[in-house]
């Protein structure tokens, strides 16, 4: 069995980390990916991967595993693949830099990002103005379809820059699929498959004996109906939220 004793790599936060970490967490929130309390749970703010294989690796964690050169050795095989693909998406990049440049400025942004410090200066400001001024004419469905394409095979030969924790490139799929979201919303596109599998929702135990009615009630259907499975209340049966309140506070 796997054991590990992280941080491989010891990490801090970066010109991006934090600002994307609360959007991630924000959008968790709301998708019922993530607890409410999600934003004050020390093992979710981390910057250190959990030593836990049950616990999911959150993106800004990755350094702490992957290190610098693990990071960058996957970037420039994904650019590799970028300029030796079609010309009509190879261009765009040709345009702005060759494969080290592009190589050198996204290894920057995904280190920032996942917890290796201060190297992507400009951070939100430099990524949007790229993406809006310089990689425009991709910004949409084929260019997606094709970047996606490309990024999968990378991945997928890769696995010697991941390590022995399949957690991390399930972490790596939830970090690209986060900015794909983002970048989907801002040029207004869309796309029905992207990377998979991405980590798995974080479930609270909820115990509902510690709690007062109040704090019941304000639990989504979803909480309470996995707490109530969790102390094996059979909810076979289409039940409403205030039957499950009701079967909670019963409890």
């Amino acid at each position: 069995m796997l054991e590990t004793s992280y941080p491989n790599f010891e990490p801090s936060a970066g010109y991006m980390t934090e600002s994307v970490q609360r959007a991630y967490i924000s959008k968790g929130i709301e998708n019922n990916i993530l607890p409410k309390e999600a934003h004050r749970m020390p093992e979710i703010l981390s910057l250190v991967a959990s030593n836990d294989l049950q616990k999911p690796i959150q993106f800004w964690q990755l350094f702490s595993v992957l290190g610098q050169n693990n990071i960058v050795r996957i970037v420039q095989k994904f650019y590799d693949r970028v300029y030796k693909d079609e010309p009509w998406f190879t261009s765009v990049f040709a345009r702005i830099g060759d494969a080290s440049h592009h190589m050198r400025t996204q290894a920057s942004m995904w280190i920032d990002v996942m917890g290796g410090g201060f190297f992507y200066h400009g951070a939100e400001f430099r990524l949007n103005f790229h993406h809006q001024h310089n990689a425009f004419e991709i910004m949409n469905a084929k260019g997606a379809e094709r970047w996606l394409k490309l990024m999968i095979e990378t991945l997928d030969e890769s696995e010697q820059y991941m390590t022995n924790d399949s957690r991390v490139r399930t972490s790596i799929n939830t970090f690209l699929t986060h900015f794909m979201d983002k970048y989907m919303l801002d040029f207004g596109f869309q796309m029905d498959e992207l990377f998979a599998p991405t980590n798995k929702p974080i479930i609270r135990k909820i115990n509902f004996l510690n709690m007062t009615d109040a704090a019941i009630e304000d639990l989504s259907e979803i909480e309470l109906r996995e707490g109530l499975v969790g102390r094996g209340v059979n909810l076979e049966k289409l039940i409403d939220k205030a039957e499950l309140v009701r079967i909670a506070k019963n409890l």
